[in-house]
């Protein structure tokens, strides 16, 4: 899996994880029961994973979207 989004915005990373799931490209959204520790103050992000080998496919779609500024780095 590959890190695509990190963010707090729930509702930024649920309108990205629909976009994959749309596609056919399989994601998840990691730390998410991470906000238990940390008493729901949203303090740590939640990364928006998606399949290794479907991350560019991934990032040109989130990017149509208008969710360019949002992506992280790829990693080489």
């Amino acid at each position: 899996m590959h890190e695509i989004i990190r963010s707090n915005d729930v509702v930024l990373l649920s309108f990205a994880e629909s976009l994959m799931k749309d596609a056919g490209i399989s994601c998840m959204i990691a730390d998410q029961s991470m906000s238990i520790l940390e008493g729901s103050l949203g303090m740590l992000a939640r990364r928006l994973l998606v399949e290794s080998d479907r991350a560019d496919e991934a990032r040109a779609i989130l990017t149509d979207a208008g969710l360019g500024d949002e992506l992280r780095d790829p990693v080489n």
